[in-house]
């Protein structure tokens, strides 16, 4: 495959290398000094985009995509709100996206255990949980999409919790969350890949549910295998799509 490669940071120059390495060629590399004079026309004879950009670019990237007839796999988060409106654009136009928090296999499967955990707890109610995720510094939003992503999995399961709420450790006062409240504790230190831990603690006892990135490479390849999965496809996905956990 030809893939456009949109934002060229850490995770853009790994995706190239594996990309590569699995015999696809980068097509266009888009980063900030090139992407205002960007239009649809530059991406043709391309067959896939793979956007690892920021927040403030990923719909404006989502829109060039869709004028140029371009499938796009989307690993940039922090514009969920406009999801309902993507997703319309996307099946009224006939066009291909996927989109994910986390493309990593291990940290999907870990949404998948996530679930089941939530619901085998959720009798329990002596049990109080709680999501920490910690991330580099450079790390734009908070929580994390991943993040986010097992707490709406916790919410679906649990049912005396009813929405999250966020604490920024050394951001402003600590957050103190109500019974009916879920608390996403984030905290930001250098060169962190990414670790995510849901906590279950009753007065007896303690659960610990735990993911640890050693590195990017395992974010990276499942973007490059989401780019392969999508190309040929029409529709609106998202990256849990890709897995069939029905037989766990």
């Amino acid at each position: 495959m030809k893939i456009v490669l949109l934002g060229y940071g850490k995770m853009g120059q790994q995706i190239e290398q594996l990309a590569i390495k699995r015999g696809h060629e980068i097509a266009l590399i888009v980063d900030k000094d090139n992407r205002e004079s960007l239009a649809p026309e530059d991406l043709e004879g391309a067959d896939v985009a793979i956007d690892f950009s920021e927040p403030a670019a990923a719909l404006a990237n989502i829109s060039l995509c869709f004028e140029a007839n371009l499938p796009i796999v989307v690993g940039t988060t922090g514009w969920y709100e406009h999801l309902d409106e993507v997703e319309s654009i996307c099946i009224d136009t006939n066009q291909s996206l996927l989109f994910g928090s986390n493309f990593s296999i291990g940290v999907n499967i870990f949404f998948h255990i996530n679930k089941l955990l939530a619901k085998a707890i959720n009798p329990y109610k002596q049990y109080d949980v709680q999501v920490e995720e910690i991330h580099h510094v450079h790390k734009l939003d908070s929580p994390s999409g991943t993040a986010i992503t097992i707490a709406e999995g916790i919410l679906n399961g649990v049912d005396h919790k009813k929405t999250w709420v966020n604490d920024l450790v050394g951001e402003g006062d600590e957050v103190i969350p109500k019974a009916d409240e879920l608390l996403i504790e984030s905290l930001r230190i250098e060169e962190v890949p990414g670790t995510h831990t849901v906590v279950y603690s009753s007065e007896v006892d303690q659960i610990e549910f735990k993911h640890t990135a050693h590195n990017r490479a395992g974010f990276a390849l499942g973007a490059v295998v989401a780019a392969e999965w999508l190309f040929g496809k029409k529709g609106f996905y998202q990256v849990t799509d890709m897995f069939d956990f029905n037989q766990a």
